[in-house]
């Protein structure tokens, strides 16, 4: 049984042309069904069932960091820092682990602004965690959070969100530079997928001959959106697009055997799509020391 109480960090380097890929993770969110929509509630059971997951699933996260020769650290997504509960907020220790400096990362892409993925911007009460970094986001995504009249439109049950990611982004106030696509750093393109949230964005790194495609939050419970893409979550902002793109994405990374990471694919989140009768199956790269 893991000690879940002391975990060590979760870090895998991994070399992808002249870049090293460090994959972080950041720990898990303790979900259940009921966050699943698009399918009943029984399907999305037994397709956990199918792939050894327990019914109240937890939800792996991961951050991704690029590093090379001549370059700055590149952070993708920074975790849920102290928005979320213990088995949340391992990022800093896997950067520590890499033997990265917060201060040395002077550019932080955003896939999107959720606290998963935006909370680990604060140190503490109003404290950049990365006091030299310019924050990249899809202009979408940051007329959506942070407009000034944002909340006032949001409804009850959203209002939290809008005001963590406010809290999260305040210290950057002056360092955001929002995008709509394409080259946002050397080697990296921003890649919109938007329905998850309005700006929800993916990454490719390329250098050379050899790519990754960081998908953000395209698949959150692999057991289950893998075999039946037609599952979303609560947390779409508009279900009908995401399951759209998560479609068209499935199908476009199988067809290409594109290389892809995620968000919240398992640990160490790196691998291929391949079909598999009506639906997917996720291929795991094999890891090798020498990597």
């Amino acid at each position: 049984m893991s000690n879940a109480q002391n975990p060590l960090p979760g870090v895998l380097r991994w070399s992808l042309g002249d870049l090293t890929i460090t994959v972080m993770n950041d720990g898990y969110l303790q979900g259940s069904l009921d966050l699943v929509t698009g399918i009943e509630r029984e399907e999305a059971g037994v397709l956990q069932a199918a792939g050894f997951r327990a019914q109240d699933p937890r939800i792996t996260l991961n951050a991704f960091l690029i590093t090379g020769p001549g370059r700055k650290p590149v952070l993708i997504d920074t975790g849920m820092g102290s928005f979320g509960g213990p088995s949340l907020g391992r990022v800093p220790a896997a950067l520590a682990a890499a033997g990265v400096a917060p201060a040395s990362i002077e550019t932080v892409l955003l896939t999107h602004l959720h606290p998963d993925h935006a909370g680990g911007l604060l140190a503490g009460e109003g404290m950049a965690a990365y006091p030299n970094a310019e924050l990249v986001l899809h202009s979408d995504e940051a007329a959506h959070w942070l407009d000034d009249g944002a909340i006032s439109r949001a409804s009850e049950e959203a209002k939290p969100y809008f005001e963590m990611a406010r809290k999260a982004t305040a210290p950057y106030a002056e360092r955001i530079r929002t995008m709509t696509g394409g080259s946002v750093s050397p080697g990296i393109e921003a890649v919109p997928l938007p329905g998850h949230t309005p700006g929800h964005t993916g990454y490719r790194i390329t250098s050379g001959n050899a790519s990754l495609l960081m998908w953000a939050d395209i698949v959150h419970l692999p057991a289950i959106q893998f075999k039946q893409p037609e599952a979303g979550m609560v947390f779409d902002v508009d279900e009908n697009q995401a399951r759209d793109v998560r479609r068209r994405m499935l199908d476009s990374v199988a067809e290409d055997r594109t290389f892809v990471a995620g968000a919240h694919l398992e640990f160490p989140a790196l691998g291929f799509v391949a079909r598999d009768g009506a639906g997917y199956r996720f291929v795991p790269e094999l890891w090798v020391a020498a990597q």
